[in-house]
């Protein structure tokens, strides 16, 4: 699945950034989209969050409005390095998502911005326990990302733009049950919502303080 665009896209940052844009366009806006997972959570400047693959700091810059303690991760060091010269006040890790190079209980917030979809459902399975692993106890884990659609209207772009750009995996989230998958993984759903027609989901959950 995908055609040459995909890499196209992740070849050239100025693609990536313009295809990210107009997919944002569905709720809003960019600014919108890259807010939308953060709704409801009280902003604190000394929380610890962590961009769970962060890729160039797309989502990053906007995180660094809530707190002064923003840690991006990602498996590429040439988006780490993309990252670091476009949102140079957060600090950043290279690691898989899967196995984080980074001790537990250190984070108040753990974020990603469709991202999910690149995994497989054995990588999902250990990035849930990563993300336990790594927050603290009471912690947030928010993510936004791929939905099978509600409205059908949506089904044919959505539906266009995953076979341009994205692999089975993407396919296989959109059937995957989430709240349930993140429960099983010891998390309490806090909010669920979907948006453009059902094909975005965002999720907020909450480790047990206790």
């Amino acid at each position: 699945m995908a055609t040459f665009l995909r890499t196209l896209s992740y070849k050239y940052q100025w693609i990536y950034d313009t295809i990210s844009r107009l997919a944002a366009l569905t709720v809003g806006g960019e600014t919108r989209f890259r807010n939308l997972s953060l709704k409801g959570i009280t902003g604190n400047k000394q929380a610890k969050i962590l961009d769970l693959c962060c890729g160039a700091g797309q989502t990053t810059q906007f995180l660094t409005q809530y707190s002064d303690h923003v840690t991006g991760l990602d498996i590429s060091p040439l988006a780490i390095e993309r990252a670091k010269k476009n949102v140079p006040q957060a600090e950043y890790v290279i690691g898989a998502a899967e196995k984080m190079p980074l001790p537990a209980a250190q984070f108040d917030i753990v974020h990603t911005s469709a991202a999910l979809h690149e995994m497989t459902p054995t990588q999902l399975q250990q990035i849930f326990q990563e993300v336990y692993r790594v927050l603290k106890p009471g912690g947030i884990f928010t993510f936004i990302d791929l939905h099978q659609p509600t409205n059908p209207l949506f089904i044919p772009s959505l539906y266009t733009f995953m076979f341009l750009f994205e692999t089975d995996t993407a396919w296989g989230l959109i059937k995957a049950d989430l709240p349930q998958q993140i429960t099983d993984n010891g998390f309490e759903i806090l909010k669920q919502e979907l948006y453009a027609g059902g094909s975005l989901q965002m999720i907020q959950s909450k480790k047990p303080a206790v």
